[in-house]
This record gives structure tokens, C-alpha cells and sequence, in this order.
């Protein structure tokens, strides 16, 4: 896998017909600066603004996956990232003039020779690898997905589908090398899709541009000659359609015997470019699809963003089970001696929930004073350790940290349900129920030895420090 960031030598473009609106439509590359990734503009949208391409800009993924910002959205993006992320290209600005890239012969192989051609030029900056170190899972019982990421020292995939069809039976596929396999093994394998769904699609106005030349279509009912003349008539093509003995509509060969499940790899490879990093891991997938490729890729995302939060604060490695130590929270919460009330982050699942601890001893300046000879933990600074917990909570979602402060502007539910004493050890588990760029509403639990202390809802304003 290459070492730094790489971008293409020359803007370049290519021009054809959307799969979905059948519209005439152009796409330009463009070289891009390190360390600005993938973007997509609209050139037809007047100050159209960048599109990044990650998992966050995701509008929807039923039957490909669709980038926007507010209303402008792009859609069938998958292939176009297939070609970049296989080609490990870090940093490009794609342009396109209408909202959806053209179809091609419905693989990856198009953009890839378009990108070959403008030429790979290395970057100074160091490619940023995300390397897995624990397996990662997801799976839909009713559907029967599965998909699983493993450790690996690159980036791999393993794919399996099963239809009940016998054109297609079961197909299994594996690339081990993205740098040696992609371009001659899966860049070419086309779209595929069932007859039914077809129909289904056309009927609701959308693969206007589609046709045999760029989908597989797999024949699964029996048709009569009069329902290929109809058909033809139907996709307005001007040759007659045959059934073909391998069960392909039109008899088109395929360019791989299992080219339908080399093209579930190429929608991986796409969806995978959502992740915003190049990958260092082995992904497993059963039967998925484009909507379970981002929630796989959701999972992994918040990997990616625990890694930067502890790469940037956490500057001496930690004990296990320890995410953030006090070091690290000194760096991240303005608060200082007698008043910082987080000892150590355990979990944090940015911008959802983060457990931290801290370890109440018989040394806290306040136990002289509540109460002498009873010393119990104030239930106001119980909420106040949670209230600092919560604000290590929102890392990824405010822009510089270090440069902002939370302050209270309501607490409501408080509920102290058992003192806390010298030597207990408080677990504060904090949920963000609502962001805003000015404020935001935390829902906080705090646990001695797994039994419930103190409950509180919370909300903040964000201001500048």
C-alpha cells in the first residue's frame, strides 16, 4: 500500500448519459490539494458549495448511495468513488453538471481509464491509515447480512451472495491486494439487477438511461416473445431482445463467471471510500448492499474518530481500558485543582455517549466541610463531574475544543438516590440526546459499584473560552 497521498496530474473529463434520468451529463476531475480528500460540486447549481464524500454527507442509499448538502444532492456516486479509492487517489475534486454521474457501461472501468490518463502524482503528506485492531461486526438477521472486519496489514475483501436463481446460484469472491487486483479483476464488473426490479424501477420513472450495454439484467420469470417485443418497446431499444440460453436478457456473456459478485466487491470499494481514510483491515461480507455498507461504515467511522481523539490528546500510551487519562483531560477541560472532577475516560462513542471515572477519596478538600464526621460527596458537584465528563462528549462535534466552554443554562429530573462516599468510585455515563452549533441537551447517570447515585438531565451553551 503506498506510503503518501496521491492526486491526479491533470483535470480530465467524461461525458454520457445518468442511469436514473437518462439526461446527457458531464464529469470533470480535478487535481486537489493534500489533505483535502474526495469532493463533489454541481457545476449546474449556482455557488454550489463542496460536497465532501463521507459517511456524514450520505442522503440516501436504497438502491445506490446519494451524497447532499441541504437540497442538492448527487446520486450513484459509488462507481466514481470505486475507481478513485481503488486507484488510491487521497485528494480530488470531482464536478459534475448534472445530479448524477454518467453511467458508462455501469462499472467502475470508466473512470478508471479517465484517471489513468490525467496520471497519479504523489503528494508530500503521508497517507493516514486506519488500521483495525479489533473485530468489528454488523448484521441483519431478517435479511440474512452479515459483514465482519478484521485485522489486517491492508486493505482486503471477502464477498458471498446467494439468490434463488439459477443464473446466479451462490457466488464467492475475494481481492487480497487492492493495489495489484483491482484495475484487471473488479474495475469492469458491471451493474447487475433482476428483471423484476427492472420493471419495478422503470415504472416509478427512474433507470431512464439504462440499458443492456450497461447492466447485467438476470432473467427470473418465464416471458413470452410478445413481452420481449414489449420490452424493447418499453426501454425504447431499437434491437430486438432475446431471451439467451445463460439466462441474461439479451444473452449478454459476462465478463467474469462471477461478475455479479466482483461487482458487490465494487460497490464495497465505493462505500468504503465514505470512511474518508484509506483502510488497512479485512471486510468480510454476506448478501449486503449499499444501505448496510454504510452502517458498516458508520461503525467504523467512529473507530476512526476515537483514534484521532487520542492521537491528539493522548500523548503516552495508557493502561487497557483506559481511553483518556487525567493528562489528556487536562489538555481538553479548562478546569484545574480542586475542581476538576474527571479522573479518566473508559468509552467514548463521539458525538453518542462516553463513560468516565472518578475516584471520590477521603482527601477531597469539600469532605471537612460536608459534613464533619459524615462525609458525603455533594450531590451538586456529582452533577458537575457529569456535566465535565459530558463536555469530553462533545470533542467531535465542536469545531477547536480548546478554544470553546460549556457552560449551564438548565438542569431539570435531578434525582440523588444514594450518598457517595470516601472510596467509592463514581461511573458517570453521559448520552448526548441534542447538538446544536450553541448548545446542547445531555441525559447523565452516575454509578457506585453498578447501582444507580445520581440521574440528571442537562443543557449547555456553547461559548468561546
Amino acid at each position: 500500500m503506498l506510503e503518501q497521498q496521491q492526486t491526479i496530474g491533470n483535470a480530465v473529463s467524461l461525458e454520457g448519459v445518468g442511469l436514473h434520468t437518462g439526461n446527457k451529463t458531464k464529469i470533470t476531475f480535478h487535481p486537489a490539494k493534500p489533505n483535502t480528500g474526495i469532493r463533489f460540486r454541481r457545476t449546474d447549481v449556482d455557488d454550489c458549495p463542496e460536497i465532501p464524500a463521507d459517511i456524514e454527507h450520505v442522503v440516501d442509499n436504497f438502491r445506490d448511495t446519494t451524497l447532499g448538502v441541504g437540497k442538492i444532492h448527487i446520486r450513484q456516486v459509488e462507481h466514481v468513488l470505486a475507481a478513485i479509492y481503488g486507484l488510491q487517489i487521497d485528494n480530488i475534486l470531482v464536478e459534475i453538471d448534472s445530479n448524477e454521474p454518467p453511467v458508462g457501461d455501469g462499472s467502475a472501468m470508466p473512470f478508471v481509464k479517465i484517471l489513468q490518463k490525467a496520471g497519479l502524482v504523489e503528494q508530500e503528506p503521508l497517507r493516514e491509515y486506519l488500521e483495525i485492531e479489533e473485530t468489528i461486526t454488523y448484521s441483519d438477521k431478517e435479511k440474512g447480512i452479515d459483514m465482519v472486519v478484521f485485522p489486517s496489514d491492508e486493505f482486503r475483501i471477502t464477498f458471498m451472495v446467494d439468490y434463488q436463481n439459477p443464473a446466479l446460484g451462490t457466488q464467492y469472491t475475494s481481492m487480497y491486494s487492492l493495489t495489484d487486483e483491482f484495475v484487471d479483476e473488479f474495475a469492469s464488473a458491471r451493474t447487475f439487477c433482476f428483471l423484476h426490479e427492472v420493471e419495478e424501477l422503470h415504472d416509478k420513472g427512474l433507470i431512464q438511461g439504462g440499458n443492456l450495454n450497461n447492466a447485467v439484467v438476470i432473467v427470473d420469470r418465464q416471458l413470452s416473445d410478445n413481452e420481449l417485443k414489449d420490452l424493447a418497446k418499453r426501454f425504447e431499444l431499437d434491437e430486438e431482445i432475446v431471451l439467451g440460453t445463460n439466462g441474461i436478457l439479451g444473452g449478454r456473456k459476462l465478463r467474469f463467471y462471477n461478475e455479479p459478485v466482483r461487482h458487490k466487491v465494487l460497490d464495497l470499494i465505493g462505500d468504503m471510500a465514505l470512511l474518508g481514510v484509506p483502510l488497512k483491515a479485512h471486510v468480510m461480507a454476506a448478501r449486503s448492499g449499499h444501505a448496510t455498507h454504510v452502517e458498516l461504515v458508520k461503525k467504523i467511522r467512529q473507530v476512526y474518530k476515537k483514534k484521532r481523539i487520542t492521537s491528539k490528546y493522548q500523548s503516552q500510551p495508557t493502561k487497557k481500558g483506559v481511553f483518556l487519562d487525567a493528562t489528556a483531560i487536562e489538555k481538553i477541560l479548562p478546569h484545574r485543582y480542586p475542581f476538576l472532577l474527571v479522573d479518566k475516560i473508559v468509552d467514548l462513542i463521539p458525538r453518542e455517549r462516553v463513560i468516565g471515572i472518578k475516584n471520590v477519596t477521603f482527601n477531597e478538600p469539600f469532605f471537612p466541610g460536608h459534613f464533619p464526621g459524615h462525609p458525603i460527596m455533594p450531590g451538586v458537584l456529582i452533577v458537575e463531574a457529569m456535566a465535565q465528563t459530558g463536555a469530553i462528549l462533545l470533542l467531535d462535534a465542536i469545531e477547536k475544543p480548546e478554544e470553546k466552554l460549556a457552560y449551564f443554562i438548565g438542569i431539570e429530573k435531578v434525582r440523588f438516590r444514594k450518598p457517595v462516599l470516601p472510596g467509592d468510585q463514581l461511573q458517570l455515563e453521559i448520552e448526548l440526546a441534542r447538538y446544536r452549533p450553541t448548545s446542547c441537551k445531555m441525559y447523565g447517570k452516575a454509578f457506585v459499584c453498578g447501582e444507580l447515585v445520581c440521574e440528571a438531565e442537562f443543557m449547555a451553551a456553547i461559548v468561546d473560552r
